[in-house]
């Protein structure tokens, strides 16, 4: 299941830098995860400082 990013994003682009297929882009106000481009692979949950992506 890919993962999501919640209206709880800092916009602090620690994801985006620890994706290993790049799916995660600079959005509007926060960051967002293509759906599918995700791998699943969770590293941009381990190192969100805001606790704010999960699985859908």
């Amino acid at each position: 299941m890919p993962f999501e990013i919640s209206d709880e994003c800092l916009a602090c682009g620690v994801c985006m830098d620890e994706c290993p297929v790049e799916a995660i882009s600079e959005g509007d106000e926060q960051f967002v995860i293509d759906a599918d481009e995700c791998t699943d692979c969770g590293s941009c949950q381990e190192v969100c400082p805001n606790d704010s992506i999960s699985q859908i």
